[in-house]
Formats: C-alpha cells, sequence, structure tokens
C-alpha cells in the first residue's frame, strides 16, 4: 500500500531538503518505488536529483494550477529506475497569492497525487520551511510527517511550535494525519549539548525518534552543489552511512 509523506519543519536549516533527497535515494536503492515532490521554490531538491533540472521546464506549478495536464508528463526520472521526481522552481513562490484568491486549495495535491499513487510505494513531499498555503496542501496531502531537528540548543524550543501546527492541521484539513518520525540531524556525538538534545527529544516523543541519526558531515554539505545524492558523491562518507541506517530502519517500521 503506497504512503505519502512530507518531510517538514517550519525552521530552515534542519536538513529537510537533505533528508527528502538521500532517504528517498537509499530506499530507491533498496528496491522500492519513491516520487519526490518538490514544493519549495528554492527548488533544492529538484537541483539535487535531477542531472539536467532546468527550471524552464519544471512541473510543481503545472501540477497544481492545470488540472487538464496528465501528471505522469510532469513526472521526471532520475539516475535510478525506481525514483522520479516533480520538480519546482521559483514560480510557485507567487503561486499562495493565486491559490488564496482562488479560496478552494487544500485538497488539489492530495487529488493530484491520488491520480498516480498505485504506481509509487513512497511519496516524499519536500515542503517549504515556512508555513503557508503550499506547506498546509503538502500536510493536508500527507499521511504521516516526518520531522527533521537540528541538534541545538533552540531545536526543542521549535517543537512545541511544530507540534501545534500538525495538530491544527489535522483538526482543519486532514484528521488522519500522523507523525511518521523524527530524525536528529547535524549530530556530533562528542558535543554534550547534542547528547542532551538527543534524550530530551526522545523523552518528547518516545518511539517516533529514530535510533539513526544523521551525524554533521562535510561531504553531505557538498553534495548538492554537484546535484548529487551523497551516495553518488561519496558512498563510502558517513552522510551515506547514515542515510542508508535510515532507510532500513524506516522500511523495518512500515513492516516491509
Amino acid at each position: 500500500m503506497s504512503k505519502t509523506i512530507v518531510i517538514f519543519n517550519q525552521k530552515g536549516g534542519v536538513g529537510k531538503t537533505t533528508t527528502a533527497i538521500n532517504l528517498s535515494y537509499a530506499l530507491a536503492k533498496l528496491g522500492q518505488r519513491v516520487l519526490c515532490v518538490d514544493m519549495d521554490a528554492q527548488s533544492n531538491l529538484s537541483s539535487g536529483l535531477l542531472e539536467d533540472y532546468s527550471e524552464a521546464s519544471s512541473s510543481t506549478y503545472t501540477l497544481l494550477t492545470d488540472d487538464t495536464k496528465d501528471i505522469r508528463s510532469l513526472i521526471k526520472p532520475t539516475k535510478l529506475d525506481k525514483l522520479h521526481v516533480v520538480d519546482s522552481s521559483t514560480d510557485i513562490a507567487g503561486l499562495e497569492i493565486e491559490l488564496a484568491q482562488k479560496g478552494d486549495w487544500k485538497d488539489i495535491l492530495k487529488r493530484r497525487l491520488d491520480e498516480i499513487k498505485s504506481d509509487y510505494d513512497f511519496i516524499f513531499i519536500d515542503s517549504p520551511p515556512s508555513l503557508g498555503i503550499l506547506s498546509i496542501m503538502s500536510l493536508a496531502a500527507a499521511n504521516s510527517v516526518i520531522i527533521p531537528i537540528q541538534a541545538e540548543y533552540y531545536a526543542l524550543e521549535g517543537v512545541s511550535k511544530l507540534i501545534k501546527t500538525i495538530e491544527l492541521v489535522k483538526e482543519n484539513y486532514n484528521q488522519a494525519l500522523t507523525i511518521e518520525g523524527v530524525l536528529i540531524t547535524m549530530f556530533d556525538a562528542r558535543n554534550n549539548l547534542h547528547t542532551e538534545v538527543f534524550s530530551e527529544v526522545q523523552n518528547f516523543f518516545g518511539a517516533k525518534l529514530y535510533t539513526a541519526v544523521i551525524n554533521r558531515n562535510i561531504r553531505l554539505a557538498e553534495a548538492p552543489s554537484y546535484s548529487m545524492s551523497i551516495f553518488e558523491y561519496d558512498k563510502a562518507s558517513k552522510g551515506a552511512e547514515n542515510y542508508m541506517n535510515l532507510a532500513e530502519e524506516f522500511l523495518q517500521k512500515q513492516g516491509r
């Protein structure tokens, strides 16, 4: 059964898009059929997964504004057979105003993804790092949420706001929405603060916290500038090991 998962945090710079790229790539390497939908106007997921990415031919804007367009014609292949992308561009930055004027926007993404859900095991949505119409639409279209949290002092302050946001969306737009899992990113086990943050997040989320963590890793930071996942850029790196561990734990929790 297919599952749609949004990777979401209102705070930028926490490894949201890095996780979308590398978790998706790892799952495809493990034989899962995966679609990534880039809902972020920064388009970093699109440029990170597509070798010949071009803003001029991006698809998310068309997906959300033209019901007559076959969604399959908007899906682009990557270097992995089982991994596909609906790419984004800066065009969607102004889309929130268009959608707000329309009024009936909350189910648009869900309706479109339902058309091809059976083609994939997992659909991952990379949402914008803000709480606007595109983020709410992403949460409304998903079965569950993965929350990346950076190991830092202020991490837990943001968590309560994040949970409040998810609860509001659940109450008003998507009653079935659940938390899929919580991921600690940019982790350094030698740093006492990081281990304290991990313990506090574990106390808060319990079994929802993945035991896999994403360590602070320079190779992970470099990979997107070469339009590569960490598995292509440096498959022997700690970052590649971390994301493969996450993918395996993720599948285990799905019973696969």
